[in-house]
């Protein structure tokens, strides 16, 4: 009995110390695992030698850029594999500030947004991460991708280390930078660098501000190599001490890259953004690079041993009011596609630049094998959606925010809405009464379009360059109706911070121009006023040399609660000649799988699309772009609702096709 016990404590034990052998192994293999590198690590990404090391070993960056926030999430996998398979190895992503923090106390990281989500798909499929968070980024988005609601503040200068600027970026970085920490490389995760701001030598308003960015983020846990990247004429001004810096570039100039290695000798070299393509205006062609120029400029710069990334390597779309705007030599507008003539389509679709850098990189990778590609999806051309209703913009004004009256006209961001933090996107209705006709001039203070109206009827229109418009004789009172639309805010350059003079009553209010009055010329000189980027009506508009007063303002920032709302206004049936601007409604019907198709509006001037509730995005006839990208993941099997705001002309019909049309197409030069 006594051995019999004996020998079963032994093979107790022994059962024991497999269990923990064999436990301990496959914690080893999970956690060396593609889908959770969460083995800690002790060393980085390094940049102390003419080549980078990953784990003292010999790495070559092959990057590009794709934009979680500009592709639907139901395609992540599937563009991140098409990187993958191209033969690159690290993805780049920015983030949008303005989209994770639409107000001051409100934070979004959830579906479409998920960046924790995006990053770990990203290390599942065996790619690492370059994270750009910024705060600013440019990326053609509306603002640079900073929160509009920052320019409440009279005071605000954007990019420095004024209070204002410096405490709302600490507070999103709060909220941001934990969620990442633990995706570090040195903590088992696929992030092995991190930029610091973005382009900042081209602003360079602040020697402390790149400073305080790269203490921001330290100090919340970033541990991994830190990188700047500018422009090759503006890298001096943009760095900081303990960061690498990058250039920005879509030619290859031997001089600039020997300027680089002359402020950075004993570097490697990163160009951080190869151009692959670029973006389009309003009103200009469709940018195109050929693909013979872009792989020729890639080949040599691994010949000579560089690290690249491609920007875009995948663009996608700037759906929504996300586009920004150029303000030099003059204000033009970006279309919502992020097409950027990219190696892989706004769609999704493989192009001949794909295909010649995938040899080329397969060529540097010493034959090393390379997933399969991933196969296209189904694109479909659906019977046009035939527009039945009609709802004049008139009759949609009892579902928006109550109306806010003011002496004075109020800007966007300015406005009492959304909790107090402003409007970002979309149109704003300003409404008052005249009692006689004259001279309308608008004294540069319409950011972007307004769409003039005298009791409703439309009588004209004010661009930034357009100044003056005649009003006809009036008898009695008269309302005279201004529908302001934010085209998209400046995204780049040093107008980000440009002081406006005109702007000063719109947000002031006579309390502000009271202690004007009276302080000193010195305080008045010194005080700056509003941010040229401000939207709607940004000043007064003068009546005859008179301005205009007591307003009554509408947000119309057309979010998808208020689309939604719509469904319970008095459509009517859509007579024969509707009002414009207005709501139309048609049906989209797709049967089985929705497929991806796009939109086309031929005989349609200028308006927004919305599907099932979800903004796509600006048309307008001017060109270039022509469709607008909707993704199958984006419709419901059966019937799918399209809404279309038309702001002057519509044909009724909505068609939807199996290729895309970007307009005619021009050379970069």
């Amino acid at each position: 009995m006594v051995v019999l016990r004996i020998r079963n404590v032994h093979k107790r034990k022994c059962a024991l110390i497999c269990l923990c052998i064999v436990g301990f192994i496959m914690y080893r293999y999970l956690s060396m695992s593609a889908g959770g590198r969460r083995m800690s690590r002790k060393v980085g990404l390094c940049a102390n030698s003419s080549q980078f090391t990953l784990e003292r070993e010999s790495f070559r960056i092959i990057g590009g850029s794709i934009h979680y926030f500009r592709v639907p999430r139901a395609y992540w996998r599937d563009r991140l594999m098409k990187m993958k398979a191209s033969g690159i190895n690290t993805l780049t992503t920015y983030v949008p500030w303005s989209l994770h923090q639409p107000e001051r106390e409100v934070f979004n990281f959830h579906t479409q947004l998920d960046l924790v989500a995006y990053i770990n798909l990203a290390a599942e499929l065996g790619l690492w991460v370059i994270f750009r968070p910024g705060p600013y980024i440019s990326s053609e988005l509306d603002l640079g991708g900073l929160p509009s609601w920052l320019l409440r503040d009279g005071s605000m200068k954007l990019r420095t280390t004024y209070p204002g600027f410096t405490q709302a970026v600490s507070t999103f970085f709060d909220q941001l930078i934990p969620k990442v920490v633990p995706l570090q490389f040195k903590k088992g995760g696929p992030i092995i660098a991190v930029q610091v701001e973005n382009e900042y030598g081209s602003f360079a308003k602040d020697e402390s501000y790149m400073l305080f960015i790269k203490e921001a983020l330290q100090s919340r846990g970033i541990s991994e190599l830190l990188l700047t990247a500018d422009n090759y004429n503006t890298m001096k001004s943009g760095s900081v001490a303990g960061a690498i810096r990058s250039v920005k570039l879509q030619k290859l100039n031997q001089k600039d890259i020997q300027d680089l290695n002359a402020i950075q000798p004993n570097s490697p070299t990163l160009v951080m953004d190869y151009w692959t393509g670029w973006y389009d205006v309003w009103g200009d062609l469709h940018h195109v690079l050929p693909p013979e120029d872009m792989v020729s400029t890639v080949r040599e710069i691994l010949r000579q041993g560089m690290s690249v990334n491609l920007y875009m390597f995948h663009g996608g779309s700037s759906f929504g009011f996300m586009s920004g705007a150029l303000a030099d030599p003059s204000y033009s507008a970006l279309v919502p596609s992020y097409d950027y003539d990219a190696p892989v389509s706004e769609a999704g679709e493989y192009t001949p630049k794909y295909h010649l850098l995938r040899d080329l990189f397969f060529q540097f990778n010493r034959g090393d094998s390379f997933p399969d590609m991933p196969a296209l999806h189904f694109r479909e051309a659906y019977e046009p959606a035939i527009m039945f209703q009609h709802l004049s913009l008139w009759d949609a004004l009892s579902f928006t925010e109550r109306p806010f009256k003011s002496p004075k006209p109020i800007s966007m961001e300015n406005l009492p809405v959304n909790n107090k933090n402003g409007q970002s996107y979309g149109y704003t209705l300003y409404e008052t009464t005249i009692t006689s006709g004259g001279l309308l001039e608008s004294g540069d203070n319409v950011r972007d379009r307004a769409l003039v109206f005298l009791d409703r009827s439309y009588i004209g229109l004010f661009k930034r360059q357009s100044l003056e418009l005649v009003v006809s004789d009036v008898k009695g009172r008269r309302t005279l109706s201004l529908l302001v639309e934010n085209c998209g805010r400046v995204h780049q350059g040093r107008d980000l911070d440009k002081q406006h003079k005109g702007d000063r009553q719109a947000l002031c209010g006579s309390l502000l121009c009271l202690l004007l009055k009276h302080s000193s010329t010195q305080w008045v000189m010194q005080k700056p006023f509003l941010i040229c980027v401000l939207a709607g009506l940004v000043g007064e508009i003068l009546l005859n040399n008179i301005p205009l007063q007591d307003f009554t303002i509408y947000s119309l920032d057309m979010k998808p609660s208020f689309i939604d709302s719509l469904y319970q206004a008095p459509w009517k049936t859509l007579p024969d000649a509707p009002s414009f601007p207005g709501f139309f409604m048609g049906r989209l019907f797709a049967y089985g799988y929705p497929s991806d198709t796009f939109v086309k509006l031929p005989g349609w001037e200028k308006g927004v699309v919305f599907i099932n509730g979800l903004n796509l995005g600006r048309y307008w006839s001017i060109g270039p772009q022509q469709t607008l990208y909707l993704p199958g993941p984006f419709l419901n099997s059966g019937i799918n609702q399209v809404i279309i705001f038309e702001e002057q002309e519509g044909d009724f019909k909505v068609h939807f096709e199996d290729t895309p049309d970007l307009g005619m197409a021009a050379e970069i030069q």
